[in-house]
């Protein structure tokens, strides 16, 4: 099509002008684009097919967080599970504001982390099957806030579908409540945020989003199952027996409860920087079949610690707490967990039920025996008698009760256990809770408020078996941090998970568990050694060839490897990989090979070679880091996308027929990119910095985000306007500046040709 791209100076002036008298107008204060976050919002099936039909196996909501189809939800809903069977995943986006989500397209999992249970996709394809190229889409999407600075009592909104597909995108509001805190969050603020936001289970996997509309948290829940597989809150939404009625003979898709525990998002930036650069890691080695449960999971020696150390253990054991406390831990052991068991903690306060401080239930994220915690801090915690009550799959443990607002008492107390092996000089050496295997481990604790002749018990398990029992008598004085504590096997002690519990008068002072593992260094434990980085054409040659750590440009896989030495499987550890220093891949897993061995081999990929950058791997147990490398390919450093953020203004508005006021539909927006003039472009779709249709109303809306232009960095784009029978505008020059209001509403006139 022949365009005058240069029609009337007067035309010109009229679309920089509205523009510039807009970005002078002065900042506003920050209005939640609920639009834009609404049409972020995608609604997820995970399907089968079963003959000729599609069958729904599962449904959540999604949040778009890249322009090229990228979409954060839950693991649990995508991954295909003894839940949720389905293979094939199909989005459905909202083409009209306040209608049903219209089937698009079909997606793959590119990143996944059932541990903390959250998933991106990608999207593949159109819905009949068509391969998208994921450079030519230009979706909505939205920004991810650094979860970490969410404050009590923000106000927030929820943004998700409510129904099982009949229902629009909608909105829930609502504020913070509380913070949850859990072994997997040790190093990363919060596991969960709280909210009184009355959000419904399909809302799960959609998004929690502040006031600068940024993405906040996920909203999370899990459908309880029965021992069959069945969900216990599900909904038959097809006839899946031809009887021709949908009714409970049917399949029904599990729905969840409603939804108070929020998944920060920080959680999801590894899995979104991985899948952005398009990086994969597959474990190559081969691997003995990871430990797997044939018992009924289950909860048991609950009790309570006002603090936690960094190996995620209790400080000490209490019974009360005084008023005015704001942090609060609940201890327990768990066994015969796996990834697809649903947990959930209900707390009631003089028997009445206490939403704030319970969790929903979720997916459980720890391993498969050992010892958690579900913390909460920060937040005052009011007087009262609670009752903490855990279910695993929905059967309930036996409760615990704690007293808040006792008066302080002076009974003596047991605490801060560490341990580790003697020097000359008898003080415990080491890093406190990783041992190397050898026939000797010594704890030391603190005491306080003692009295000589008391009698005390220490007990020390290893792997849930009672191994030692010592009586003792009290002789050390009433307050000190000097008193030990060993264990010896003469023929040395097993690796292994191991347990120290100290009692006063039979009652519980403190606990902690340790791990036993890898030959000795010192007082150091060698777990993990010889880690290094090869290239190879096959896995097979990676295992022989020589150690590197600079490789050229273009590198197809990088293969990382180690030896290991005596961490007996079930062990928990943690695996993490990092670009330029930013985690891109997270997981904590129990240890399924060999107790020892050499040559445990992962190959990273990328589908377009793997990005210059510095590739490091840090490796640890209890949250003790063992082992660290790192390798660089090309420049060592990643290429500056600036572009990659959400950071910038939207673009929308309308377009009406100068003579009638009318809205004008099918008229042409296009942006050029800054590189490109109006008199240079050549409609090519290189030089198309994003383009937008108005629907029947004449509105239009374009989803990439303009970048802010400054004195440092100016960035100016081009705009063309076209429609037929209507002289088409043109423009160069356009900025938006930081006090630009976002988004950015135009009213544009066209007079006819």
């Amino acid at each position: 099509m022949n365009i005058r791209l240069r029609y009337l100076i007067s035309s010109i002036i009229l679309v920089t002008t509205l523009i510039t008298k807009t970005t002078n107008v002065s900042a506003q204060a920050t209005v939640i684009d609920l639009d834009r976050l609404e049409r972020a919002t995608v609604y997820i099936m995970q399907t089968n097919n079963v003959g000729t039909d599609l069958l729904v196996t599962c449904v959540s909501s999604g949040t778009i967080v890249s322009r090229d189809g990228l979409i954060l939800t839950n693991a649990h809903s995508v991954v295909p599970s003894q839940t949720c069977k389905g293979q094939t995943l199909i989005i459905a986006m909202t083409s009209t504001i306040g209608e049903a989500p219209v089937p698009q397209y079909r997606a793959e999992i590119a990143q996944a982390n059932t541990g903390i249970d959250l998933a991106l996709l990608r999207i593949t394809g159109e819905l009949d099957g068509r391969l998208v190229d994921p450079t030519s889409l230009s979706l909505p999407f939205v920004e991810l806030a650094d979860s970490s600075t969410v404050k009590l009592d923000e106000t927030i909104t929820v943004v998700g579908y409510p129904g099982i597909g009949n229902d629009p995108v909608s909105s829930v509001r609502g504020t913070i409540t509380g913070f949850v805190f859990e072994p997997s969050s040790i190093n990363a603020g919060s596991a969960w945020l709280k909210s009184n936001a009355l959000i419904p289970g399909t809302m799960s996997g959609g998004g929690v989003f502040n006031q600068q509309s940024q993405l906040i948290g996920i909203p999370t829940t899990a459908p309880v199952t029965s021992s069959n597989g069945v969900s216990t809150n599900c909904l038959a939404i097809q006839d899946t027996n031809h009887d021709k009625i949908v009714n409970g003979s049917d399949y029904c898709v599990p729905t969840g409860v409603f939804i108070n525990s929020l998944r920060p998002s920080n959680f999801a930036r590894p899995l979104l920087r991985g899948a952005s650069l398009g990086l994969s890691l597959q474990a190559i080695s081969s691997t003995s079949a990871a430990p797997q449960s044939t018992g009924v999971p289950a909860f048991k020696r609950l009790f309570f610690a006002s603090s936690v150390n960094p190996a995620g253990m209790p400080s000490s054991v209490i019974s009360s707490l005084p008023a005015g406390s704001n942090n609060l831990y609940l201890f327990f052991d768990y066994e015969n967990m796996t990834p697809e068991t649903v947990y959930e903690l209900r707390v009631t306060t003089d028997n009445v039920p206490n939403t704030t401080f319970s969790l929903s239930p979720v997916r459980w994220s720890g391993g498969q025996n050992g010892m958690w915690y579900i913390g909460s801090g920060g937040q005052p915690w009011p007087n009262g008698v609670y009752e903490f009550t855990l279910f695993a799959n929905g059967v309930a443990a036996p409760s615990q009760k704690l007293t808040i607002g006792a008066a302080p008492n002076s009974d003596p107390v047991f605490s801060d256990i560490t341990f580790g092996l003697l020097d000359s000089k008898g003080q415990p050496q080491g890093n406190g809770f990783v041992l190397p295997a050898g026939n000797i481990a010594t704890a030391r604790f603190i005491y306080r408020n003692l009295q000589d002749g008391l009698d005390w018990i220490a007990i020390w398990y290893l792997n849930g078996t009672e191994i030692k029992r010592v009586e003792n008598t009290w002789n050390a004085g009433a307050n000190g941090a000097s008193v030990n504590t060993s264990i010896e096997v003469a023929a040395g002690l097993l690796p292994g998970s191991y347990r120290l519990e100290l009692y006063i008068k039979g009652r519980l002072q403190a606990t902690s568990d340790f791990t036993i593992a890898g030959a000795q260094l010192g007082a150091l434990p060698q777990i993990f050694t010889k880690l290094r980085f090869t290239t190879a054409n096959t896995d097979s040659d990676a295992i022989t060839n020589a150690a590197l750590s600079n490789f050229p440009q273009n590198l197809n896989s990088l293969y990382a490897l180690f030896d290991w030495e005596q961490i007996a499987p079930g062990t928990l550890w943690t695996l993490e990989w990092l670009v330029d220093g930013i985690p891109f891949y997270d997981q904590t897993q129990p240890w399924s090979n060999a107790q020892s061995g050499q040559n445990f081999l992962m190959r990273l990929t990328a589908p377009s070679g793997l990005p210059d950058g510095t590739y490091s791997v840090e490796l640890r147990v209890n949250n003790v880091l063992l082992q660290k490398a790192q390798a660089q390919i090309g420049i060592g450093q990643l290429p500056i996308d600036r572009f990659a953020g959400a950071s910038g203004v939207q673009l929308r508005g309308h377009i009406l027929n100068a003579d009638t006021r009318q809205g004008i539909a099918g008229v042409t927006v296009i942006i050029i990119n800054e590189q490109f003039s109006v008199s240079e472009f050549t409609w090519s779709q290189d030089q198309v910095f994003d383009s937008a249709v108005t629907d029947s109303n004449g509105t239009f809306e374009i989803s990439r985000l303009l970048a802010y232009s400054t004195t440092d960095a100016p960035i100016a784009y081009s705009a063309i306007i076209s429609a037929n029978g209507f002289l088409p505008l043109t423009a160069d020059g356009i900025e938006v500046k930081a006090d630009t209001p976002n988004p950015l509403d135009l009213t544009i006139y066209l007079n006819k040709d």
